[in-house]
């Protein structure tokens, strides 16, 4: 489902960073997998790659066999919008839109037109358990709500990977307990192919695979 053949990443600062060095990297389809390291290993770039949110210095990039580092920016956009999900550590939810139309913002800034997409966001909102504040305003919700409102739009147009950058990382630990579970429940449930970058114990425990990054090399890969 992915592959990263000597990926590097090198950002031209002054001096310039070397983010990642020779990366190798195979997910199959469906796996669960996170990656954990050090604040500054590399763990949110690797994810930004494969993501498509950045190209990569130097290496090929392949999810469901087309090479996106030979995309177009349209393309990229594309393959986004319709086979990946993403969530931040950061929410990124925005403060003026329910949690129904924080939902549907993936719909709306598809090239096409999705059928019944109102449906479908309150069926995303379903399964994480949030039907009932559709209309709810973040102001309104509390943390764990609202990371569960970012995941629910990830799932709006029902990807085929979901990726998540320290999905934890902002709430207290029975919060996150229930994000933990919410995951190892969509992996299992919906056949995701999962990459969650975390420090936490938690979340580890429950993926198929762990890598760990140093440095900007995955310097332990356990199968």
């Amino acid at each position: 489902m992915i592959r990263l053949e000597g990926v590097e990443k090198i950002y031209r600062a002054e001096p310039p960073r070397v983010a990642l060095r020779d990366v190798n990297l195979r997910v199959r389809r469906g796996e669960f997998v996170a990656i954990v390291g050090r604040s500054g290993s590399g763990k949110t770039t690797i994810l930004n790659l494969i993501g498509t949110l950045s190209r990569p210095t130097a290496g090929e990039i392949t999810l469901d066999q087309q090479n996106v580092a030979r995309m177009s920016e349209r393309e990229r956009a594309a393959l986004r919008n319709g086979k990946i999900g993403y969530v931040f550590q950061s929410f990124n939810i925005l403060p003026d839109l329910t949690a129904v139309e924080n939902v549907l913002l993936p719909a709306r800034l598809a090239p096409r037109k999705i059928p019944d997409a109102y449906n479908r966001a309150l069926a995303a909102l379903e399964r994480v358990s949030l039907k009932d504040r559709a209309d709810s305003y973040p102001s309104s919700l509390s943390g764990g709500a609202i990371q569960r409102v970012a995941i629910a739009r990830a799932l709006m147009m029902k990807p085929a990977i979901l990726l998540a950058d320290e999905p934890t990382g902002n709430l207290d630990s029975e919060t996150s307990l229930e994000i933990v579970e919410l995951f190892r429940s969509l992996h299992k449930e919906e056949g995701l192919t999962l990459l969650v970058v975390t420090h936490e114990e938690p979340v580890s425990r429950v993926a198929d695979r762990v890598l760990h990054i140093e440095a900007g090399r995955i310097c332990e890969n356990d199968e």
